[in-house]
């Protein structure tokens, strides 16, 4: 049975913050106002030394330190970044670059250094999510750089805004592994990483666009959300990233900020093999899940029970759809089942526990297998679980759903957990995915997301919102549902 956040004895939350104390320890300045550097506790340390074409990218995005060519607006329009302007002609987009941009080591902004960092991305194994089913090349042209996809794509600029395909100095890229320190654009630069522990940042005062007001960074990697929570209680954090639900409700709400967020809690069942190979199974596994009483019992209600894939945080997407056909359920008959899921969601292991208990009431016979994602997400990947629960980001790359319902639902998607391999999915898939932005391209989108759910692949169980937590001092910390955002140039400590 679950404790209620409330009754969990103080002496736990003691001994929470205590993991933090010293972290951040001679990193704040002395100065008032925004002579303070910003402390900062995030929940996943670095899974591949910080290296761009790993989600890593997406630290360096929050960090305000790596840039891409182009950035999204609220609507997840593309708009200048490094580049200035762009136009298309057939499968080639020709990117003008800014003018008067350096790197943190101090070389100039080049096309050549544009092309490097494309085509290091290109041709990565794996592939950063972004370009799954991309054959992408980039060449130099004075001060323009042209990208060609093998067939027309609507979506790249879309595509070049995805952290994974931030620009670095010709510096990052001389060893086996891209390592971003002092090779980026941002109005941060990062100077210091202690492995999976720490990392530093410091205004960079060369920036090309408005300076940061903030002289720095400290950063904490805090993978207890008790400990983050506890961080942000006793003021040894200034900015604290998802901040588990079962603590939220023990701080000051002044401090809280909640955004429904295009994040799906799903189970993926395994087609290729074992008890879900069998989609009358699969659906009967459907059938059994009791989303409402997990919204209501692990996440306190701070979340949305999901209809879909694609959650609250696109509108669109509930107008548009329609009711899915899917098989008729089986009976489990006793089959046994193993479900994975990680530690670093704090609700997850919860979630497990639920399933489980829903599933078995079923005629499933369930084991558990929770570990840290950095221990589990290869074991996911080859196919070694019957079932997996993962908290999703349905936009994270491109703004754009069509590259996560590629990346996880086709034939040769690269995080396809549920093996899938259907030709009516991978179908909808390409159409989606070829079909130009607007009401075509959404509608494209949702008969897709209508394929996977008609194959059970994927439960959609609920759709998450991020719990932010800031100091009474933070001023200007974004509050991005993306996830691409949070120290910006216009966030300092009051």
């Amino acid at each position: 049975m679950r404790v209620p956040a409330r009754l969990v004895p103080l002496i736990a939350v003691g001994a929470a913050s205590a993991l933090l104390t010293g972290c951040f320890s001679g990193g704040s300045d002395s100065a008032s106002g925004q002579g303070k550097r910003i402390r900062l506790a995030m929940m996943q340390p670095p899974r591949s030394g910080l290296s761009p074409l790993s989600d890593d990218a997406f630290k360096l995005s929050r960090w305000s330190t790596a840039e891409t060519l182009v950035k999204l607006d609220a609507d997840g329009d593309a708009e200048p970044a490094l580049a200035t302007e762009w136009k298309q002609s057939g499968p080639s987009w020709s990117f003008t670059l800014r003018d008067g941009v350096t790197f943190h080591d101090g070389t100039k902004l080049t096309a050549e250094a544009v092309v490097n960092s494309l085509t290091r991305a290109a041709a990565a194994s794996p592939k950063p999510r972004i370009l799954d089913g991309v054959d992408l090349t980039a060449k130099a042209d004075g001060d323009k750089v042209t990208v060609t996809t093998a067939t027309v794509d609507p979506l790249v600029p879309q595509r070049l805004s995805s952290p994974q395909l931030s620009i670095l100095a010709a510096k990052a890229y001389r060893g086996k592994a891209v390592n971003p320190v002092g090779a980026g654009t941002g109005p941060f630069e990062l100077t210091k990483v202690n492995g999976t522990s720490s990392a530093a940042l410091d205004r960079y005062d060369g920036y090309w666009g408005t300076k940061a007001k903030a002289p720095g960074i400290d950063v904490r990697f805090v993978p207890d959300g008790t400990a983050r929570a506890a961080a942000l209680r006793s003021g040894e954090a200034d900015i604290v990233e998802a901040v588990p639900v079962s603590q939220a409700a023990v701080l000051d709400q002044d401090l809280i900020t909640e955004v429904p967020m295009p994040r799906t809690n799903t189970l993926y069942l395994n087609t290729e093999k074992g008890a879900f190979k069998d989609a009358a199974v699969r659906a009967a596994a459907r059938e059994a899940i009791d989303a409402e009483s997990i919204v209501k019992g692990v996440y306190e209600g701070r979340a949305d029970v999901a209809d879909g894939l694609l959650g609250p945080a696109l509108p669109w997407a509930a107008e548009l759809r329609k009711p899915v056909r899917r098989a008729k359920a089986g009976a489990p008959a006793g089959k046994t089942i193993t479900l994975g899921t990680f530690t670093d969601r704090a609700e997850l292991p919860e979630v497990a526990a639920a399933l489980q208990q829903q599933l078995q009431k079923a005629g499933f016979k369930v084991k558990l297998d929770v570990r840290e994602y950095a221990n589990i997400e290869s074991d996911a990947l080859a196919g070694e679980f019957d079932a997996f629960i993962l908290s999703r980001a349905t936009v994270l790359d491109s703004g754009d759903p069509a590259a996560y319902l590629y990346s996880d639902f086709a034939s040769d998607g690269s995080f396809n957990i549920s093996q899938l391999a259907n030709a009516d999915v991978d179908k909808a898939l390409e159409k989606a995915g070829r079909t130009p932005t607007g009401d075509a391209r959404r509608k494209a989108v949702i008969a897709a997301e209508a394929a996977v759910l008609g194959t059970d692949a994927a439960v959609p169980m609920l759709h998450e919102r991020v719990i932010q937590g800031d100091a009474a001092g933070v001023a200007d910390a974004a509050h991005d549902p993306r996830e691409r955002e949070l120290v910006t140039a216009d966030t300092y400590i009051k």
